[in-house]
């Protein structure tokens, strides 16, 4: 994989960096800019390279949302970043030009244009003449078959920015762990995860299913889930994979009426479920066990909260955050919630390493590369 520190020529270039600039905006300002703070190394040595660096991302899922706040946070690390109220067009054109060596442009949210969602050619010749050459750095858009992610490639010479070739390097790293080795797996939607369990249950010592997920396979053992959020639909693939001993899900539960807060939650076994009562988090049993696992594994894989982190079901995911941390082992962890249990605990820097993506991350451990990836050549 061709990196940016294989272009021989940057002086005056201009460059096309796709950048993880997705991140929580609340009231207009940036809730939490750790994707933020793994963009800069590319940027940086780009700019250090006097290269004229051109931005692009996106935010949201509407559509609509506006990259501005993000600029105004990303100003803070790079003062001479100017902004462009369009993503592609005359009007960044002129501004793509006007940049100087060494100078940063951030455009507008790609996907207020659906050309980049729908893996328009046309839109994707209009981000690739704005510049020379095209860097991909946004690791937690490369499973998407989009504009930006896999069209722009083909139309111009590319490279992988320093945060992909990262992520790539330990996401490897991981799918060859040391035993005792765990892997942990949570949040819901069984069929976006069966296929990453499976390359997991075939390289790790034990697998620990939690989270939403774990209703499923409660279901699937025939246990009444009550009023517990699932997957649905088919159980025979949570089924066959309870036949595999590296499999371990949850033996006890929290659980409350739905929509409640941590104080109404209590305690029971998997098999006692309440009729009217839904599974929030992972039990003291279940995250005692798993805390001792992780305590003494040698490397630890972890994506997905192991409850309704948002309304303060948080003891589980706590309790192996502090568990994983205290261990020594080898840890890569990654998701939205997942990695914002460990900021909350302020043990970050406690981890070896912190992918920026979720889905992404997911996908390649479960497939070994990804569509943005392929797209370089």
């Amino acid at each position: 994989m061709r990196t940016v520190r294989d272009i021989e020529i940057l002086q005056d270039i201009p460059v096309l960096v796709r950048a993880a600039l997705n991140v929580p905006v609340v009231g207009g300002k940036v809730e939490n800019a750790f994707r933020l703070s793994k963009a800069l190394p590319t940027i940086k040595y780009l700019m250090g390279e006097h290269a004229k660096v051109i931005l692009c991302g996106h935010i949201g899922e509407a559509g609509t949302e506006t990259l501005k706040p993000v600029y105004d946070e990303m100003k803070k690390s790079l003062p001479t970043l100017a902004w462009c109220p369009v993503s592609t067009g005359p009007e960044a054109r002129a501004a793509a030009r006007a940049l100087p060596a060494g100078g940063v442009l951030m455009l507008e949210n790609l996907r207020r244009d659906k050309g980049e969602t729908g893996n328009s050619s046309a839109f994707a010749a209009k981000l690739a003449e704005l510049a020379d050459i095209f860097v991909e750095d946004s690791f937690d858009v490369c499973h998407r078959s989009h504009a930006s992610v896999v069209g722009v490639p083909q139309l111009l010479p590319s490279y992988a920015g320093l945060l992909v070739e990262k992520e790539v390097a330990e996401l490897l790293k991981a799918l060859k762990p040391k035993s005792p080795s765990l892997a942990v797996i949570g949040g819901a939607k069984f069929s976006t995860k069966e296929p990453v369990l499976k390359s997991l249950l075939s390289v790790y010592d034990r697998v620990y299913v939690g989270g939403a997920l774990g209703n499923d396979f409660a279901a699937a053992r025939g246990f009444d889930i009550g009023k517990s959020l699932s997957s649905g639909g088919d159980l025979s693939p949570e089924k066959a994979m309870l036949a595999d001993p590296k499999l371990m899900t949850p033996t006890d539960a929290i659980v409350a009426p739905p929509g409640a807060q941590r104080a109404a939650g209590h305690a029971v076994a998997i098999d006692a479920i309440p009729k009217d009562e839904a599974v929030l988090d992972d039990g003291p049993e279940s995250a005692a066990a798993l805390a001792a696992l992780a305590s003494t594994a040698k490397s630890v894989l972890w994506n997905g909260p192991l409850g309704n982190y948002e309304h303060g079901f948080e003891d589980a995911t706590d309790s192996l955050a502090r568990a994983i941390a205290a261990s020594g082992a080898y840890s890569v962890i990654g998701g939205g919630d997942t990695v914002g249990a460990i900021e909350k605990l302020g043990i970050d820097d406690r981890f070896s390493f912190i992918s920026t993506g979720g889905g992404a991350m997911l996908d390649f451990l479960a497939k070994g590369t990804l569509p943005g990836i392929q797209a370089l050549g």
